[in-house]
């Protein structure tokens, strides 16, 4: 009998993808991650990782519409390398009470949102000036 009050373990998101090999080339390229299982010849499901933390992708005849993933950052290093990269941006970064943020799409159109700390020393963009 387990003891403990956790109950969950971890929570993966499982992005919808047309082509499994083209989107694994392009999450282990530009975005850095890399393949933990799965992505071989055939195959219709994968895990990739960054930093020990996945993302599942799962190759689908259709996307009805595409998925979002949050991705908490340390820092912004990643904005930038991201976009340096050639990762499409779908929002700028911005400074809000909840983060300061910036989205990006992948070749499926899924948003992967990522995240740091608010900027303390930058007004909020999500707040209306009194």
């Amino acid at each position: 009998m387990n003891t403990s009050t956790r109950q969950i373990e971890c929570t993966i998101p499982i992005l919808p993808v047309r082509d499994l090999a083209r989107c694994v080339a392009f999450y282990t390229g530009p975005l850095g991650f890399k393949l933990d299982w799965g992505g071989e010849a055939g195959s219709r499901i994968c895990s990739v990782s960054k930093d020990g933390c996945a993302i599942m992708l799962s190759q689908r005849d259709t996307i009805a519409e595409p998925a979002w993933a949050w991705i908490g950052c340390e820092d912004e290093s990643l904005f930038e390398t991201w976009r340096s990269n050639g990762v499409k941006v779908r929002q700028a970064p911005r400074n809000c009470t909840w983060a300061y943020e910036m989205k990006f799409e992948d070749l499926d159109g899924n948003i992967l949102w990522l995240g740091t700390e608010p900027r303390r020393d930058e007004p909020f963009e999500d707040q209306i000036p009194s």
